[in-house]
Formats: C-alpha cells, structure tokens, sequence
C-alpha cells in the first residue's frame, strides 16, 4: 500500500463557519436524511468482534452492500430525483456510470414514475448490466471509457432534453451519501475515524462535512486503487498514472469531482492508494469472516487496515460496505487466488520416469502427507522432458504454508524432482 508520509497530513482543524462556507452543509444532509427516509432503509453497522480481535483496533462496519439494489448510491440519487420539477420528471433523466449509481438512478426512477435512461461504459461488469436493465431503466453500453461514456451521455441528453443526475458532483448527491456518517454516528458514537473509499469523491465528501460537523476531531482516511489514484493526484499535486484493470471498478474514476475535491482538501486527513492484492485479500476476508459479499470498491477501506493497521491501533474505526454488486465468477477466482496465497492451493509440477508406478506413488505419498489432490494432468508430448519421462502437473490443497512445506519436503526426499508455484 502506497501511504502519503506523516508529516504532509490533509485535513486540518476546521471551524463552524469554515464548514459553513463549504458547497454541502451538515444542513443540507440532515434535509436529505429526512427526504429519503422512507424510501431507503438504514441499514445495520456493527462492531466485528473478530477484525477488531485481527486488526488491533475497534472496528464498525456500515452494510450498504445490503441495500435493495446492493449499493450506497440510492441515497444521492433519490435525494436528487425527488429534487426535479414536474417538467423534468416527464422529460426524464440520464446518468452515466459503471454500475452502482446507474441502479440506484434506475431503481428510484422506476418507483417515481421517471423514465431513464443510463450509459454504461464497455467493461462493466455483467451483473450490474443486468440489474441496472431489471430495474426498468434503458441501458446504452459506450465504447470507450467511463469518461468518454460521460461526454456521451452530457450529449444524448441535452439532444433530448433529459436531465444528467451526476453519480458525484453534485451537492444533493453528496448530500445524500451524507446521510451514512450520521447513522453511523448515532449507532457507534465512540467512532473516531472514518475508511472511506474515494472514486469521484461523493461519497467522502458527503461524509467528511456531516462527520466533522458533529464531531470536528474525527479523523478521516480515503483510500483509492493504485491503478486510478485521481484525487490522490489532485489533492497531493502528484502525476501518478491511471490504467488498467482493477477490482474496485467502482472507484476507477480518471476525473473526481470538484465540489469533492474542495471539501476533501478541507476535510479529509489522508488518502491512501491500494494494490490489487491487497482489494482481494480483503474481499476474501469479509466473505470468511463476516460472511458478507463486498465487491472491490465495498472492501477497500478494509483493505487500508489489513495492509498497514499500525496507525489505526487503539482507534475506533467506521468502514463503509459501499456495495456488493461482484460477479459470481469473479468472487470465485478472488476467493481461490487467496487460497494460493495462503498456501492452501499449489501447483506442482513434477519429473517423473515414464514406467508403471511413477504416478501412483506421487498419490500415495501426497495421501500419507495429508494433502488432497485438486487437479492432474499428466503430460508426455507437450514438454521439455526426454521421451522416456513425463510431465505431471498437480494442484494440490494444503492446512497452510507449513503444511505445504512439509509435504514439498517429503517429495523431494523420495527422490522427485519438483517445481512449485504458489501464492
């Protein structure tokens, strides 16, 4: 994990009329709180007695991924829908996203009556497709990126007089992700800090003004993927680069916010930048311990601790579930890459003599080491190997690294000859 140094912190202490001039007021989220309050359920947040055992800190956890359509995003997006005229209700709307503010737009405008229309840019993620259409709303796919499919859907809609409900730079969107710091406030009132995932900013802002308004000394951590490190940039006058795939493409945002921008420059503390490896870890993690589905973005502020809980120790931590909309193959490989990197799945590459037995003493032995073949594949043609040998490739299911290491032990003593690849 990337991590800004301690001596450049962002936040700084802030008065009741700084916060006053600021673009969203704790007044404007407290009027969206009682705007959505019928339409969109507070969800639980409660303490994990074993992460905080984990982790060393006292850890709360907000499950917005249990929202009707598995994401924070219907906050905003209804408190903005409710905010149009007559007029624009019948014209209708048009909001861009790769997926969690699509449903949320598409979800609430059905309920009220508004026709939508979404653009989603290629590459996102089927499941959200599907639920995004599900939800009534007309699903246009755009080449391109997230940011060429924005400039689409600016144009589609002033041609069609349709209004853009904006997933983030909007003051009532951000107002209406707001919302959570005050039910996390008033469930856990010992909290003082907050993880808050970063894409274009909506959701930390919303949060940082209502969180520091009621609680000035609490301090605030952002964290964004290290392949789209956008407000990282911004806020820290740095050029890092932004590309590729990643699994938290929830917040692969290239352009944050502006009104975000200015009330993370205020309000924020830090913004920390996480790998890959690091968003798996702790998808797998939330599914094993708290038996709950984070997509990437969801589990990123989770992510932050596990990969360096030092300056969260002793602290009472407040992490946003913000969605739980995965692909089901998706989870499947993260669930089984993280069983390679806890040594539990291996593969084994082994040179054996092409003559009856070779293959069953390998099991045999591997059955006595308590280990369990997953996979096999016994290969003469396509290898290196002399024609009187052959090639067997294992995958391999192990206790744990130490086991994995005895049972490697235990081949190379009976004489094979051994290659291994693991997490």
């Amino acid at each position: 994990m990337l991590q800004a140094p301690e001596s450049a912190p962002l936040g700084r202490s802030v008065s009741t009329a700084d916060l006053s001039r600021l673009p969203v007021t704790l007044a404007d989220v407290r009027a969206a709180a009682e705007i959505i309050r019928d339409s969109v359920p507070i969800t639980e947040c409660n303490r994990s007695r074993t992460l905080s055992e984990m982790l060393g800190c006292d850890i709360w956890l907000k499950f917005e991924n249990l929202q009707f359509t598995s994401t924070f995003k219907e906050r905003g997006a209804l408190n903005r829908l409710l905010a149009l005229s007559d007029n624009e209700r019948r014209r209708g709307v048009i909001a861009q996203s790769a997926g969690n503010h699509a449903q949320g737009v598409a979800y609430h405008a059905k309920r009220l009556g508004i026709p939508a229309t979404i653009v989603m840019p290629a590459g996102t993620p089927m499941v959200k497709v599907e639920n995004t259409r599900r939800h009534g709303a007309e699903v246009i796919i755009s080449p391109g990126t997230l940011e060429e499919a924005a400039a689409f859907a600016r144009q589609h809609g002033a041609d069609r007089g349709l209004t853009l409900i904006h997933p983030y730079d909007d003051p009532l969107i951000i107002a209406g992700q707001g919302t959570i710091a005050l039910e996390m406030l008033k469930a856990a009132p010992v909290l003082d800090t907050l993880v808050v995932p970063i894409g274009g900013g909506g959701l930390i802002s919303g949060m940082a003004v209502a969180a520091r308004s009621l609680k000035p000394d609490l301090r605030i951590i952002g964290v964004q993927a290290q392949l789209y490190p956008s407000m990282y940039n911004a806020i820290k006058g740095e050029q890092l680069p932004m590309r590729g795939d990643t699994l938290a493409e929830g917040i692969a945002v290239k352009a944050p916010g502006r009104i975000a921008t200015e009330i993370i420059r205020a309000l924020v503390d830090d913004i920390v930048l996480l790998d890959e490896a690091e968003i798996e870890c702790a998808v797998a993690t939330l599914i094993s311990i708290e038996k709950t589905v984070a997509e990437g973005a969801g589990a990123a502020g989770l992510a932050a601790i596990m990969a360096a809980p030092d300056p969260f120790r002793g602290r009472h931590v407040g992490l946003v579930l913000t969605g739980g909309n995965i692909d089901t193959r998706l989870v499947a490989s993260v669930l089984t890459r993280e069983l390679a990197r806890e040594g539990r799945l291996t593969q084994l590459k082994i040179d054996l003599a092409d003559r009856p037995g070779q293959l069953a003493a390998v099991a045999n032995l591997l059955a006595e080491a308590g280990a369990n073949i997953i996979e096999v594949s016994h290969q003469r043609t396509f290898s290196d190997l002399p024609a009187k040998a052959t090639l067997l490739e294992l995958v391999i299911e192990t206790r744990d690294r130490a086991h994995r290491n005895d049972v490697l032990a235990r081949l190379t003593e009976a004489g094979f000859k051994v290659g291994c690849k693991a997490g």
